[in-house]
């Protein structure tokens, strides 16, 4: 993974098409971009494993997994998507052709790593519902988050249908934030993604971080825990000079110019 990284050289300008080719990297189901411009601060995983739909497989789950923990240590790095290299396509779950031949143990081995992943990009609801209808029970964490995000009664009744939804479905019940109308590139979705990206782009990153944390950790407990978990991270947050600028942008009726520190 470390050969993609170098190949796509740090802020390289994103091209408006080909996005599936134009990697140099042969045959990496993942591949990372970095953009430029007013979109500096943005960097892309491109998922392009287009034989199997993008399903997470071994060698896809491998490198994304690497690619993340190279990027977390990456300070340049402040808003990423994720991106499909393969028409029409997103992520079709788990790859159960793959899993098939599999061993017990090495099923148990790979699913805690798919969990560790889910953890990492917090999709696995998409996994869960998908694996139901082939007879599997949720393994990458789709039966903790679900319900968190919709409620017990209709995370049980998703989960035991196995049912498939479209983004307008998905939408509705509060599963995604935005669902669009594709547009004539078909790239709509990334579109959204990418603009959403942009607005918080400009935010002080730590700030940023932070909020996550508070948000993140604050779910895992009562309401109580949750308010010291904020009071702490509000706590890392005020000796920044992220924050001293954004208080002497906000008296001086200006732009902030956060810097991470």
């Amino acid at each position: 993974m470390l050969r993609v990284l170098c190949l796509l050289r740090p802020w390289r300008p994103l091209r408006a098409r080909g996005c599936a080719s134009d990697g140099a990297a042969g045959g990496s189901e993942i591949q990372v971009r970095a953009l430029a411009g007013p979109d500096q601060g943005i960097t892309e995983i491109l998922m392009n494993r287009p034989s199997a739909r993008n399903a997470l497989g071994n060698v896809f789950v491998s490198e994304l997994l690497e690619t993340l923990a190279q990027l977390r240590e990456d300070q340049q790095v402040r808003v990423l998507l994720f991106r499909s290299g393969v028409k029409g396509v997103f992520c079709a779950g788990a790859d159960l052709k793959e899993r098939e031949q599999m061993s017990e143990a090495e099923v148990g081995v790979f699913v805690q790593r798919l969990r560790g992943l889910m953890n990492d990009i917090a999709s696995s609801a998409i996994v869960g519902l998908i694996e139901t209808t082939r007879g599997l029970l949720p393994g990458a964490g789709g039966t903790q988050r679900l319900p968190r995000c919709l409620g017990v009664a209709l995370a049980k009744e998703l989960i035991f249908t196995g049912r498939r939804l479209s983004g307008t479905e998905a939408h509705a019940l509060g599963l995604v934030n935005h669902a669009v109308a594709q547009n004539e590139e078909g790239d709509a979705a990334y579109q959204r993604a990418r603009a959403l990206a942009q607005e918080i782009l400009p935010q002080a990153p730590i700030a940023v971080r932070l909020g996550k944390v508070a948000i993140d950790r604050g779910m895992e407990v009562d309401i109580v825990s949750g308010m010291a978990i904020e009071g702490m991270c509000y706590a890392q947050n005020i000796p920044t000079r992220d924050r001293l600028e954004g208080m002497a942008a906000f008296r001086e009726k200006r732009p902030p110019k956060f810097v991470g520190k």
